[in-house]
Formats: structure tokens, C-alpha cells, sequence
């Protein structure tokens, strides 16, 4: 394993029952650097994320962390891989029953034994960072999406990880919102060092934070590299991803099968 690389993706197939969704992944991701794997809807990348994450167990290929197997990782070496990282799903995933304090101190109560007011003063530390100080005692049902996605950054930064897992940071927010959560990701690496790995399909956020892009279509990688290198790909499907330019053969198969099945074609 390269010292420049914390982890290693090698010939990686993914499966759900029979079905495959990941086809020989192969990349590195750089330490303390920001790679952003993008693609199109269904095109791999949650699944990808759920690997790295280790919320799904390794199949066939390998996936190394400082030279270690992944997927041969004990349940105890799991849980403390699990405490290297932090990862900020798509929703923000906060607990509705939870204040923001609580939502974001939680990691902190179930892996430390620290004394109640050092919780506290790195809760608000954390909340002041994603510029929500004011808004500790706020349920998530009473902030906004762009709020609780913040909110779900601080919680995945209250254990200071090495490495940052994001899954879509820009969904469903307004430009100006999602703006500043790309501001946020390149302080950490900025000020922090921090190995961060962003899953999206927005392309304006991908080139603006990434230092290495990997593009993925139907469970493979089709591009990896600079975002000088993707914007130069000789792949002529990256430049029908880049400029979003529709696919005919999917589309023509897709009114296939909308002709055939009708409306039980619509509701999948």
C-alpha cells in the first residue's frame, strides 16, 4: 500500500442476493485529501459508500485501510474504524426525539467516558463550527433541511475523525446553503488534514472541492483522476455525464418498458 493512499479499493464486486451492483472497483483515496466519487442515480456510489463506511460487509475484491483488509475486520476491529471515521448521510439521519445537543454529543456518550461538562463544551464547540450555536436546544423538526444537514456534520466531527464520509451534501438544498457546505469541507482539509470522501452527483460542487474525482456508470468506474483529467476524459461517456446529455439507448429502453408494463412499469 502506497504511504500516500489511507485506502485502497482493488477489484471490488458488490452483491445484493444475486444481483450485482459493483463491477471491479478499482481506485485509491489519498490521505487528506478530498475524493469525490459522482455519477448518475443508480449508478453504484451509495452501495460504494456503504463499503467504506463498513455498513456492508466486503464480497469479492478487497478494500484496504492502512494496509489491512476491510472486510476481514473483527466486529471489535469494526467498531474501532468505526470511531476513526465520520460520515454525514444524506438526510443528516438526526434522531427526531433528540435536541441538537443531544444529537451531537451522542457519539461522544456511547465511545468515551468524558465527564459530562467537557461533552458539553465540545458539543457547543462543534455546533459554533457548522454556525449553529444558537440553535442547540432546537428539535429537528422545528430547523431546516440545510440546518440539519450542519447539524449532522457536527456529529460526525464530534470524535474528531481522521476521515469524513458525505453521502450527496448538496441534496435539496438552495445554492447559497449548499455553497457554504462545500466552504465547510474544504476547511477541514484546509485547516485539519482530514481524508474526506464525498459521494454526489452535482457537478459544480464536485470540480469545486475535489482534488480527485472518480466518475462511476452501471457499478463500474469509467473515469479516476484530477478534475483536470476528468474534464479532459477521451471516455465518451464522461463527457455525456459532464454535459448531462440524456442517453438514448437507456431512454429508448425505458419507453420499452413503459409501453409493455404500463403503470406497473411507473410505480418502481
Amino acid at each position: 500500500m502506497s504511504m500516500e493512499n489511507i485506502i485502497e479499493i482493488s477489484g471490488l464486486n458488490s452483491f445484493y442476493d444475486s444481483r450485482q451492483v459493483l463491477f471491479d472497483v478499482t481506485f485509491p483515496i489519498p490521505v487528506s485529501r478530498v475524493t469525490v466519487i459522482m455519477g448518475v442515480s443508480g449508478c453504484g456510489k451509495t452501495t460504494l459508500f456503504r463499503h467504506l463506511t463498513g455498513l456492508k460487509r466486503t464480497g469479492r475484491g478487497q478494500i484496504s485501510v492502512d494496509g489491512r483488509d476491510l472486510g476481514s475486520f473483527s466486529e471489535k476491529m469494526l467498531m474501532e474504524y468505526r470511531r476513526r471515521i465520520g460520515v454525514l448521510f444524506q438526510s443528516g439521519a438526526l434522531f427526531n426525539s433528540l435536541s441538537l445537543t443531544d444529537n451531537i454529543a451522542m457519539p461522544l456518550h456511547v465511545h468515551t467516558d468524558l465527564a459530562e461538562e467537557t461533552v458539553r463544551i465540545m458539543t457547543l464547540m462543534k455546533l459554533n463550527m457548522v454556525g449553529l450555536a444558537e440553535f442547540g436546544d432546537y428539535m429537528p423538526s422545528q430547523i431546516s433541511g440545510g440546518m440539519k444537514k450542519r447539524a449532522g456534520l457536527a456529529r460526525a466531527l464530534i470524535m474528531d475523525p481522521e476521515m469524513l464520509f458525505v453521502d450527496e451534501p448538496s441534496s435539496g438544498l438552495d445554492p447559497i446553503t449548499a455553497a457554504g457546505l462545500d466552504r465547510l469541507i474544504l476547511s477541514l482539509r484546509e485547516t485539519r488534514g482530514m481524508t474526506i470522501v464525498v459521494v454526489t452527483h452535482e457537478l459544480e460542487s464536485a470540480f469545486k472541492i475535489a482534488d480527485r474525482i472518480v466518475v462511476m456508470d452501471d457499478g463500474r468506474v469509467m473515469a479516476a483522476g484530477s478534475p483536470e483529467q476528468i474534464r479532459n476524459s477521451a471516455d465518451p461517456r464522461v463527457h455525456q455525464f459532464l454535459n448531462r446529455e440524456a442517453d438514448p439507448y437507456k431512454m429508448h429502453m425505458e419507453a420499452y418498458y413503459e409501453r409493455l408494463l404500463g403503470d406497473q412499469w411507473r410505480s418502481q
